[in-house]
């Protein structure tokens, strides 16, 4: 069996086609060749395309309800290298994306990430979603060492996320497990050239209805252990959230000097959108999670 230098876990919540293109793009690194674990929550018939369109993929499958972090965590309890990327299904790596992740693990950096840019470039809608969802990790970042990091474009070293592997059972976003590791003394390092591309395709619907659940479920995960007063009074402080997310996007884009011209036409979207994010996280504050975490692709 051949030895990997880097496994890379990959959560399956969306079509084939996806996965096809993240894949492709993994198999033709330049540098050491990944162990790709594919987490799969979409069935037997979709596990059986993978095995038979890519038989070296390590496949695991995953319950119909269960949750990108919950599949994440099994993806990095199953891998066997040394370094564990997490990436998702619509995420396109860069062909020296293993050799330069690899070199930065090395230099001594226990986690390793890079920033996003958009490859679904068909449609406003597509356009849109992506400035509302990724302008704060849009090129240029800081490069070196950093307080946050991307959580679909990075690289852990094994024997780090081993530490921090009761976490990985809570089933909270990455920024959970990043906050832990940067109280704990984590050396934590953006690579400004180190960049993955996102091809997610959209319509109005869909994004808006991503949007909301995506927020519904950050919210009632940060507040399930607070009390009712709490999480009423931050519920109400999300009504001010859809201008503050309106605002920055539009200072990211423009201070980053990055898709400028795709922003300009895709500010009518951004309202409806921003709005969607506030509301979703006023019920998350308000009623909780609930299964919004499941329905998140």
């Amino acid at each position: 069996m051949m030895q990997h230098q880097i496994s890379v876990v990959v959560p399956c919540v969306n079509s084939l086609s996806d996965f096809r293109e993240c894949v492709a793009a993994l198999q033709e690194q330049t540098g050491p060749q990944p162990e790709i674990i594919a987490v799969i929550r979409l069935g037997p018939d979709f596990i059986r395309d993978v095995e038979t369109e890519f038989p070296d993929v390590h496949i695991l499958a995953a319950a119909e309800e269960a949750t990108i972090p919950q599949m994440r965590a099994a993806g990095i309890r199953a891998a066997t290298a040394d370094a564990i990327g997490v990436i998702e299904d619509h995420v396109l790596v860069p062909p020296n994306w293993t050799l330069r992740m690899l070199d930065e693990i090395a230099d001594g950096s226990d986690v390793v990430a890079g920033p996003v840019d958009n490859e679904a470039k068909e449609t406003l809608v597509d356009w849109a979603a992506f400035l509302c969802e990724y302008s704060a990790v849009l090129p240029p970042l800081n490069d070196g060492p950093s307080d946050w990091l991307p959580g679909n474009n990075t690289v852990y070293r094994r024997d780090v996320l081993e530490r921090f592997d009761t976490l990985l059972d809570d089933g909270k976003w990455e920024n959970h497990l990043h906050d832990h590791m940067r109280a704990d003394g984590v050396s934590m390092t953006l690579r400004n050239d180190i960049v993955s591309g996102h091809k997610m395709h959209y319509t109005f619907g869909l994004y808006l209805t991503q949007r909301y659940l995506y927020s519904k479920s950050f919210a009632g995960a940060r507040v399930s252990e607070e009390s009712s007063g709490k999480r009423l009074l931050m519920g109400l402080v999300a009504f001010a959230l859809p201008p503050i997310v309106y605002y920055r996007v539009v200072r990211n884009v423009i201070t980053k000097g990055r898709h400028v011209h795709r922003l300009w036409p895709s500010l009518p979207l951004l309202i409806p959108f921003s709005l969607s994010w506030g509301l979703g996280e006023v019920a998350g504050y308000w009623f909780g999670a609930g299964r919004s975490l499941s329905k998140v692709r």
